[in-house]
C-alpha cells in the first residue's frame, strides 16, 4: 500500500461504502489503560489477529467476528513501523531507481496496515463507541506523523522524482505513466519539496488537523446520539403507519417502550418534517437536526472549524498556493476554484428562482388550509408534500408502499446483470464473517464465464454508534500486479428498521441513494487496473458513476418487475408511474438550492484568508450575499459538515457532486437516445470499458470523451432539473 493510499485513508475514510453474538466494541479502551485483569498474552493475541493474513474462502476474508479493540493500538504501531521499514529499504536501495524497484516496490508495501485499516474503518463508521473514540484520539495523531515521515523522506522522493523524469517512463504504457504521475504528485503536492523547517511545520499542521478533524466528527455523532425526541400517541398527527412503526421500534431500542422516537438523523428527521401536522414539533426536530455541532456546549464545532481553516490555509501557503481551494482543485477535473464556482453560479439563479415559485405554491395551500402567514424552514417539506399531492395527485407515502428494501436490492442486481454481466448469490453458509447481525454478504460472478469477481457486503440499517448517511468502501480492491486479487466491496446505509417480520419501506429519494451507493460498489467490482493506486479516485469525477446508476431506478424494467405493493404484491399501477415521471422535476428548487448553498459556502471558506474568521458569521454573510432563500437551510450546515471538516475528503470539493451531475445528465442522454434505451448493449459496453473498469488509470476527461465522443454539456443538467436552458447565439 503506497503513501497515496494512506493519505486517502486519512482524509477520506469517513466517506468509504452473520454471526455477531460478540460486540466487538465492548472491550478495553487502549493498550496503555489495560487493567490487571487483561494479560499481555490477550493483547498480543488481539494484535496478531488484527494484523494476520485473512483466512477462509474467496482469497481470504476479514475476521470481523473475532477481532477486538484490545490490541488495536499496538497493532497500529507495529503495522506503521513495518511499513516504514519497507519504505526505508526502497529509499536506501543502491541500485539506480526504476519503475520496478521504486514505484512497484512502493505499491507492495503496507499489507498489514491495509488489512488493519479495514477493521479500523468499521469501528470508526459502523460500530463506533466511547471506547473506540478514546483509541481514535490516540491513533489519529500517530497516523499523521507516520504519513509525514514517509512523505518527507528525502531519499525516497529523490528516487520517485528520478523515475518521474526518466526517458524510460515516457516509453511506458499510459496506465503506468499515470501511476508514476499520481505517486509523484502524492509527494510533491504534500510537502516533499519543502526545506527542513517548513517540512517540520507542515508535519505539525497535519498532526493538529488529525486531532481536530477527529474531534469534529465525534462531536457530530455525540449530538446525533444525544438529541432524541420521544412522542406519545397524541403527538403522531399526520404520520403514516410506516413511520409510526419505525419510531416505535426506535423507542423500544432505547428502552422507551410505549413511546415513539424521532432520532437526530436525516432518515428520521426528513419523513417527520414531511408528514407531521404538529408544527411546533416540526420546529423542534428541525432545530435539533440543523443545530448539531452548534449548541455552545462541549460538542460545539465552531472553534474547531476556525482552527481547521486557518491551518489548512497556512499549510498550502508553505507550498506556494494562494488558498486551499487552489491547491485542492489543481489535479481535479475543475482545475481551479474559479471554474467550479462558475458552474455553480450558472445554476444558482435558476435554482433560487424556482424556490420562489415553490414557496408561493406552498403558501397558497398553507394559508387556505392552516391559516399560516409565511413558510418557515420547518414547513418546507410538509407543504411541499401538499403541493405534490395538489399538482400531481402524487402521495409520497403511496409511492413508498411499493419501495421494499429487499426488492430494490434485487432490482440493483438485475441492473448489474444487464449492464455488467454480474451475478449475485448470497453467501449463507456462515463462511464469511460479518461485524453485525444486520450485515449480509453476496458472491459476485461473471454471468457468462462463472469467473469469481468478489464479494459484496451490505449493512443497511441505522443503529447507535453508526455514523449517519450512506457510503461505500472496499476491504480489498482489484489488482493484478502481485497476483490477481478479488474485490471485497461494501455498501452502508442508515435506513430505519421497522417492526420485525415486516418489510422495510423507503422513500423514492432514499431508493435513489440506495442505487447511488451501489454504483460505487459496481465501480469497485468492475475494476480492471493493475496497481492499487490506480483504484484511487478524482473527487469531482468519482461521484459520476454512482449518480448515473440512480437513473435505472425509474426504468420500466425495474418498475414493472420489482416495485410491487408490500401487502398485495401487485405491481405499481401505470397511473402512479406516470405521476412519478411527471413530477420528476418537482421540488428541484429546494434540492438544488440546499445542495449548492453547502457547496458554495465550502468553496468560499477555502478561497479566503481565514485568519481570525468567525465561521458562524461567515456562513450567514456568505448566504446573505447569495440571496439565500430564508425558507431553506444549507443541506449541511457548517458545524455538522463532516464532508469537509471531519476529513479533507470533500474539503473545497463538495461542488464535485454537481460537476459529476453534469457528466451524469449528459451520459444519461446517451442512453436515452440509444436504440436499446438504458439497457442498450453497445452503450453499456462503452460505459463499463471507459467509465468503470479503468478507475483512475485514465484521466477522467479523456475517459469521458472516449465514452461520449465529446465533452459533457451543462445544458443536459438544466433539462434534467426542469430549469430554463439558454439558447446559444
Amino acid at each position: 500500500m503506497n503513501p497515496l493510499f494512506i493519505k486517502a485513508f486519512l482524509v477520506s475514510s469517513i466517506l468509504m461504502g452473520c454471526s455477531t453474538a460478540t460486540n466487538t466494541t465492548d472491550v478495553l479502551p487502549a493498550a496503555k489503560t489495560l487493567n490487571n485483569a487483561t494479560s499481555v498474552q490477550t493483547v498480543q493475541e488481539s494484535q496478531d489477529l488484527l494484523l494476520a493474513k485473512w483466512q477462509g474462502p474467496f482469497q481470504g476474508v476479514p475476521a470481523f467476528e473475532q477481532v477486538t479493540l484490545t490490541g488495536l493500538v499496538p497493532a497500529m504501531d507495529k503495522a506503521m513501523a513495518d511499513k516504514l521499514l519497507e519504505v526505508e529499504l526502497i529509499a536506501n536501495n543502491t541500485s539506480a531507481p526504476t519503475f520496478e524497484n521504486t514505484i512497484v516496490a512502493m505499491e507492495k508495501t503496507g499489507a498489514e496496515l491495509s488489512r488493519l485499516f479495514s477493521y479500523y474503518g468499521i469501528w470508526r463508521a459502523n460500530k463506533s463507541s466511547p471506547e473506540f473514540r478514546a483509541l481514535q484520539d490516540e491513533i489519529a495523531p500517530k497516523l499523521s506523523m507516520f504519513y509525514s515521515k514517509i512523505n518527507q523522506n528525502k531519499k525516497l522522493f529523490k528516487r520517485i522524482s528520478a523515475v518521474y523524469n526518466s526517458d524510460a517512463t515516457k516509453a511506458m504504457s499510459p496506465a503506468n505513466q499515470r501511476l508514476v504521475l499520481l505517486m509523484y504528485n502524492s509527494f510533491a503536492r504534500n510537502g516533499a519539496t519543502l526545506n527542513v523547517a517548513d517540512k517540520k511545520r507542515y508535519a505539525d499542521i497535519n498532526l493538529r488537523l488529525a486531532q481536530l478533524q477527529t474531534k469534529f466528527g465525534n462531536n457530530i455523532l455525540a449530538d446525533e446520539e444525544g438529541y432524541v425526541l420521544y412522542l406519545d400517541k397524541s403527538q403522531l398527527g399526520g404520520l403514516p403507519e410506516s413511520i409510526i412503526n419505525v419510531a416505535a421500534a426506535a423507542a423500544n431500542e432505547r428502552d422507551h417502550q410505549g413511546q415513539y422516537a424521532i432520532t437526530n438523523t436525516r432518515s428520521s428527521m426528513d419523513p417527520f418534517l414531511t408528514y407531521s401536522t404538529e408544527r411546533e414539533l416540526r420546529k423542534n426536530v428541525w432545530h435539533s437536526y440543523y443545530s448539531r455541532g452548534d449548541n455552545g456546549d462541549q460538542y460545539d464545532n465552531n472553534a474547531i472549524m476556525a482552527e481547521i481553516l486557518q491551518l489548512r490555509h497556512e499549510r498550502v501557503g508553505l507550498l506556494g498556493y494562494k488558498n486551499y481551494a487552489s491547491w485542492r482543485l489543481e489535479d481535479r477535473m475543475a482545475k481551479s476554484p474559479e471554474n467550479a464556482i462558475a458552474l455553480m453560479e450558472s445554476v444558482w439563479p435558476a435554482a433560487i428562482a424556482r424556490v420562489e415559485e415553490e414557496v408561493a405554491d406552498m403558501l397558497a395551500i398553507g394559508k387556505r388550509q392552516d391559516g399560516i402567514e409565511q413558510i418557515q424552514a420547518w414547513d418546507y417539506r410538509f407543504y411541499a408534500e401538499k403541493v405534490r399531492q395538489d399538482k400531481y395527485n402524487l402521495d409520497s407515502d403511496e409511492v413508498k408502499q411499493y419501495l421494499q428494501l429487499n426488492n430494490l436490492r434485487e432490482a440493483m442486481f438485475y441492473v448489474a446483470g444487464r449492464l455488467f454481466n454480474f451475478n449475485f448469490t448470497e453467501v449463507t453458509d456462515g463462511s464469511v464473517p460479518v461485524f453485525h447481525q444486520d450485515v449480509r454478504v453476496w458472491e459476485v460472478k461473471d454471468k457468462t464465464s462463472g469467473e469469481h469477481i468478489g464479494l459484496w457486503y451490505l449493512d443497511p440499517f441505522a443503529r447507535k454508534g453508526k455514523r449517519s448517511g450512506a457510503w461505500a468502501t472496499t476491504y480489498r480492491s482489484h489488482t493484478t500486479f502481485d497476483g490477481k486479487k478479488n474485490v471485497l466491496s461494501a455498501n452502508n446505509s442508515n435506513f430505519s428498521k421497522g417492526i420485525a417480520g415486516q418489510p422495510t419501506l423507503i422513500s423514492w429519494s432514499d431508493a435513489e441513494t440506495y442505487f447511488h451507493e451501489f454504483g460505487h460498489a459496481l465501480h469497485f467490482l468492475a475494476s480492471k487496473v493493475e496497481y492499487p493506486t490506480l483504484n484511487s479516485g478524482v473527487r469531482d469525477y468519482t461521484e459520476f458513476q454512482s449518480q448515473l446508476l440512480e437513473r435505472w431506478l425509474s426504468t420500466d424494467e425495474v418498475i414493472d418487475n420489482y416495485l410491487v405493493h408490500y401487502k398485495t404484491g401487485k405491481p405499481m399501477p401505470k397511473s402512479l408511474v406516470a405521476k412519478i415521471k411527471q413530477a420528476a422535476t418537482f421540488n428541484q428548487g429546494f434540492k438544488t438550492t440546499e445542495y449548492l448553498a453547502s457547496a458554495l459556502v465550502d468553496m468560499k471558506f477555502h478561497t479566503v484568508d481565514p485568519t481570525g474568521i468567525d465561521v458562524d458569521k461567515f456562513e450567514r454573510e456568505t448566504l446573505a450575499a447569495l440571496n439565500m432563500p430564508k425558507q431553506i437551510v444549507m443541506r449541511h450546515r457548517s458545524p455538522q459538515f463532516g464532508h469537509i471538516f471531519s476529513s479533507e475528503g470533500y474539503a473545497a470539493s463538495y461542488y464535485g457532486y454537481m460537476w459529476a451531475e453534469v457528466l451524469t445528465s449528459d451520459a444519461a442522454e446517451a442512453f436515452a437516445q440509444a436504440p436499446g434505451g438504458f439497457y442498450d448493449k453497445e452503450v453499456a459496453a462503452k460505459l463499463v470499458e471507459h467509465l468503470f473498469s479503468v478507475r483512475n488509470a485514465v484521466d477522467p476527461s479523456e475517459a469521458y470523451r472516449a465514452f461520449r465522443g465529446r465533452n459533457a454539456r451543462v445544458e443536459a443538467l438544466m433539462r434534467d432539473r426542469g430549469f430554463p436552458v439558454k439558447t446559444k447565439n
